[in-house]
C-alpha cells in the first residue's frame, strides 16, 4: 500500500513526522512548495505537480491531505478515481471562503518576508497562490467520489467544521471523526491522535 500525506499551506512534510511515526506502509510526505520551484505559484501548477507525482506511483493510492493538501487530494480522487482507495481530508473545504481568503491575504501582505521563507515559498508567491485558490468549487462533483472517505475536523477548528459536516453528508461513503481538543493544525496539535485514528481507518482498508 502507498500513502501519500500533502500538508496544509504553511506547513512543510516535517509537519507529518509525528504522526507517521510508527505507521506500516510506503508512506511518502512531499515538500508541496518544491513542486512549483521556478514555476508560477498557482493551484493549477501545484495540481498538475500532484497528478505527475502520483502517475509514477503504480498502485492504488491511499490520500491524505490537511486543508491545502486535502484540496488537492480531493481533486486528484475526482478526476483520477481508478488510482485512488481512500481519500483523508483534514480540515478542508471544498468551496472555497472568498470573504476569509480575502482577509488571509491582507494579513498576508503585512506579515514579514522571513515568515514565509520558513514556508518553502517568496511572500509574492505565497500570496499569488492562496489568490489563485479563490474561485475553486467542487460541490457539483463530490457525488462522483465511490472510494472510502474519512472526513476529519479538529474539535476547535470553527471554519472548517461546517464543510466537513457537509463533505460527510454529500459524500457516498464518507464517515466523519471530529479530533478533541484540536484546532485546524490537527498533524501538529494533536499528532497521537491523528495516528490512531488513521491506523484504525487504514487498518480497515487493509483487510479488504
Amino acid at each position: 500500500m502507498k500513502y501519500i500525506f500533502l500538508h496544509g499551506l504553511g506547513q512543510t512534510a516535517s509537519d507529518w513526522k509525528e504522526t507517521v511515526k510508527g505507521m506500516k506502509g510506503d508512506i511518502l510526505c512531499p515538500n508541496l512548495s518544491e513542486w512549483i520551484l521556478g514555476k508560477e505559484a498557482s493551484y493549477s501548477n501545484l495540481y498538475k505537480a500532484l497528478e505527475e507525482y502520483c502517475e509514477v506511483q503504480k498502485e492504488p493510492l491511499h490520500l491524505c491531505g490537511l486543508s491545502l493538501g486535502g484540496i488537492l487530494a480531493l481533486q486528484y480522487a475526482l478526476e483520477h478515481p481508478s488510482k485512488v482507495a481512500s481519500v483523508v481530508l483534514i480540515g478542508t473545504q471544498y468551496v472555497m471562503p472568498k470573504r476569509l481568503l480575502k482577509f488571509q491575504n491582507m494579513m498576508f501582505h503585512i506579515m514579514p518576508k522571513s515568515v514565509f521563507r520558513n514556508m518553502g515559498f517568496q511572500k509574492k508567491a505565497f500570496i499569488a497562490l492562496c489568490s489563485s485558490m479563490m474561485y475553486l468549487d467542487f460541490s457539483q462533483k463530490l457525488e462522483k467520489i465511490h472510494c472510502r472517505v474519512l472526513v476529519l475536523c479538529g474539535e476547535k477548528d470553527k471554519v472548517n467544521l461546517s464543510a466537513s459536516r457537509q463533505l460527510r453528508e454529500q459524500i457516498e461513503q464518507a464517515e466523519m471523526v471530529l479530533v478533541p481538543n484540536t484546532g485546524h493544525e490537527v498533524n501538529t496539535q494533536n499528532p497521537a491522535e491523528l495516528r490512531r485514528i488513521l491506523k484504525r481507518f487504514y487498518g480497515d482498508t487493509d483487510k479488504k
